[in-house]
């Protein structure tokens, strides 16, 4: 059975292989996918809103790939295409998401506000 490290409340969690990411979550005691007015006011899992992002430390490659939702919502979303910067590869929607293996995710994880990212210039000088 795939096992779930979610980093930030320091919990283990073993789950059937293909199960969604934010149904474990919700389903693990102490685990918070959604923030506080977010547990109230989300999309209920279709992947419109955003709030169930999560940083993937680990086990990207044990996780459904990414689809075409998920991919045009951190593309379009407002807030959310500025907060992936730096972690373009690392940022999922656990609502979007299937575990098939073993993973460590941080949930809730912070934006960027600095902006040492979005400032960076997109391509280094040769």
């Amino acid at each position: 059975m795939p096992k779930i490290v979610f980093v930030r409340e320091k919990k283990d969690v073993e789950v059937q292989a293909g199960v969604n990411l934010r149904t474990a979550a919700q389903a693990a005691e102490g685990v918070e996918v959604h923030g506080k007015i977010e547990r109230l006011l989300n999309c209920r899992g279709f992947g419109l809103c955003g709030t169930c992002k999560v940083l993937v430390k680990s086990g990207m490659e044990n996780l459904s790939p990414v689809g075409p939702v998920e991919r045009l919502h951190f593309r379009l979303h407002p807030l959310d295409m500025f907060s992936i910067l730096g972690h373009e590869n690392e940022m999922r929607l656990a609502c979007q998401a299937t575990v098939n293996g073993d993973c460590s995710v941080e949930t809730l994880p912070t934006f960027n506000w600095s902006g040492e990212n979005f400032w960076q210039k997109p391509y280094p000088n040769k």
